[in-house]
């Protein structure tokens, strides 16, 4: 049987008093970081001393810098040196996004330790980081698949890592990576040290622990049910035909919201509705390619688009520390997703509203939801310029337009956007004057430039690829025949792993281009 430590909710101890190096609470402090969290003050003397470590704690409790600072200074302690495709710590992280955010915390610790991290993942590239790794990096933060190619490639070898970090076990998980993390731990050496962080301990993250974790100190930092301890839940009561409207008022209020979806297909649509409204809003699911989800999140934390539209690839993912509001405007099928979700609200000690859209139809639905999540949310039937959509998002409405991401090609006189399939999109036919509408998906962008007729015009397009970056076959852009006059370049299609985007620039003279 695991054994089992409680843990106090109040500490006064300092990162020194538990052990952690000079070098690195010289940067906590910078950062205005002086007193541990639950989690932190629980399992750091026991992460020091090299002991194997399960912890649970909740989405904004602190858990990156938990298992961050052990890791480093254990590092530094033993004194070897980087080697060429032999990373020293590898991290383990279900999605991109919460790989990117780990390393970006984890940096500037490293940095004033002398070493290096790389990311590994999949939608980018493998050629920078095989370079990377090649050239020789003390820890890696991976996602299960890219890093498992990589090692079947012979890119990585994982026999001189000392510190093996699991975050978000129950994460992977869910989304069917625990065999992938098997193979991966298989291929750490037994007795180096492990550590396990997840929001919740299930039986199937206890597979994990009974094979590879040896005799692990378990750290608990708070209740199963803490994630709802600083959050307002309410329930609004909708018709139909008041969803959109009633979804609309609140995320025109200050600050930063964030929208839940079921469906890719419905985080694309209500972005695209917000954006309409006048409401700068950014979409992230699974059909985006990695720089697509990358610029999103770069609107998101900046505030160029203040309303992030998400399926639950982003319950887990995504670490946003000042979200004021958390809309389930879809409800989740399971009370664990509902949990996640409105996670991205009231952390690091902070408070947050959280409020599900609810129709006659799923009345039944969301009773249950919310029974097995065990929070007793305040249900009220509303409609549109109902006084409590203020007290809910209290502030003067603004509706500044729509986003636009940079570099994203205008559409001119007469083009448009014309909805594609697999969330892709063709442009518009332009006659006489410019054309052109581009879109992505996760199979690569299709972008449209259609054909230019009567005169000159200019438009970007190209054909479908699957992989690396070409032109399609496009008329009256690149690759484009050119009949009575007018300009056309070459066509072609490279070859790569999907997720590449196509473009292609034409211009036309006089003639008609087809």
């Amino acid at each position: 049987m695991t054994p089992y430590w409680s843990t106090p909710f109040v500490t006064t101890t300092t990162f020194a008093d538990l052990g952690v190096p000079a070098a690195l609470t010289s940067i906590l402090e910078k950062d205005g970081i002086t007193i541990p969290s639950p989690i932190q003050a629980a399992t750091l003397p026991d992460s020091l001393a090299g002991r194997d470590v399960l912890g649970r704690g909740r989405t904004g409790s602190g858990k990156t810098l938990a298992f961050v600072l052990p890791m480093l200074a254990r590092l530094a302690a033993s004194g070897r040196t980087r080697q060429s495709k032999r990373p020293r710590a590898l991290i383990l992280a279900p999605t991109r996004e919460l790989a990117t955010q780990i390393d970006d915390v984890l940096a500037p610790f490293a940095s004033v330790l002398g070493m290096r991290s790389r990311t590994v993942f999949g939608g980018v590239g493998q050629g920078p980081q095989v370079q990377a790794i090649g050239k020789g990096v003390d820890v890696v933060v991976a996602c299960p698949g890219r890093l498992e190619d990589l090692i079947n490639q012979g890119h990585i070898d994982l026999s001189s890592v000392e510190v093996t970090i699991l975050d978000e076990a129950d994460h992977m998980s869910d989304l069917g990576f625990l065999p992938v993390v098997k193979r991966i731990l298989d291929k750490t050496p037994r007795g180096s040290q492990r550590m396990l962080f997840s929001a919740t301990l299930d039986g199937a993250i206890n597979q994990i622990v009974k094979r590879y974790l040896e005799s692990p100190v378990t750290h608990e930092a708070d209740s199963a049910q803490s994630p709802v301890a600083k959050m307002t839940h309410h329930v609004l009561h909708i018709h139909v035909n008041d969803h959109l409207p009633v979804l609309t008022d609140l995320v025109a209020a200050p600050g930063r919201k964030v929208v839940f979806t079921r469906t890719k297909h419905r985080a694309k649509k209500m972005a695209r509705q917000l954006n309409a409204a006048g409401v700068p809003a950014v979409e992230l699911h699974g059909n985006l390619s990695q720089n697509a989800r990358t610029r999103t999140m770069e609107a998101f934390h900046s505030g160029t688009a203040s309303t992030l539209v998400a399926t639950d690839i982003a319950a887990r993912g995504i670490h946003v520390d000042d979200v004021s509001l958390v809309i389930h405007a879809d409800p989740p099928v399971e009370h664990k997703a509902y949990l996640h979700r409105s996670g991205r609200t009231a952390r690091a000690g902070a408070e947050g509203t959280v409020v599900t859209l609810m129709t006659d139809e799923q009345v039944r639905d969301v009773k249950d939801l919310t029974r097995k999540a065990g929070i007793k949310p305040t249900t009220t039937r509303v409609n549109v310029g109902h006084e409590l959509l203020a007290q809910l998002a209290p502030g003067e409405r603004s509706f500044p337009g729509a986003f636009v991401h940079e570099g994203a090609a205008p559409q001119g006189n007469g083009g448009g956007s014309k909805g594609g399939s697999r969330g892709g999109g063709r442009g518009g036919q332009s006659r006489g004057g410019q054309g052109g509408g581009q879109a992505s998906s996760s199979r690569g962008e299709r972008g449209g430039a259609g054909r230019n007729r009567n005169g000159g015009g200019s438009g970007s397009g190209g054909g479908q690829s699957r992989g690396g970056s070409g032109g399609g076959q496009s008329r009256g852009a690149s690759g484009g025949q050119r009949r009575s006059g007018g300009q056309g370049g070459g066509s072609g299609r490279q070859g790569g792993s999907r997720g590449g985007s196509v473009v292609a620039f034409s211009s036309s003279s006089s003639g008609r281009n087809r």
